[in-house]
């Protein structure tokens, strides 16, 4: 990742690190200070003054399929956010759209592949 980004055309200066946040997995005060450090190393590494780094939080969409992860509180997604924003590194929470109809990203095409195994 480093060695792409060093050899990126200077024009190219936005760099966005993705991170979907799972309730008591990866989203506590501790993590976010993990990815600080994680996104601090790449803006060393790459040493490009004019380069900006900024991370993308998205809270988990149940898609309620059964799986066993679920959507962090909204108050430990702004916790996460915080801890970015006191070490210097830009943060962006993801507005979620449609989770009360279930069409949240992913969860359409989830509810429509169980429509066709249903119809099978």
């Amino acid at each position: 990742l480093i060695e792409v980004l060093k050899g990126r055309c200077k024009n190219l200066q936005n760099v966005m690190l993705e991170v979907a946040l799972l309730n008591h997995v990866n989203d506590s005060p501790e993590d976010a200070l993990e990815m600080a450090n994680v996104a601090q190393g790449i803006i060393k590494a790459v040493d490009n003054p004019t380069m900006k780094l900024m991370v993308n939080l998205i809270p988990y969409n149940d898609t309620g399929g059964g799986i066993k992860y679920t959507k962090p509180s909204k108050e430990r997604v702004l916790q996460y956010q915080e801890v970015l924003w006191k070490r210097g590194i830009y943060a962006h929470v993801r507005e979620t759209r449609g989770d009360d109809e279930s069409a949240a990203c992913g969860q359409l095409a989830t509810r429509k592949r169980k429509e066709r195994e249903v119809l099978l």
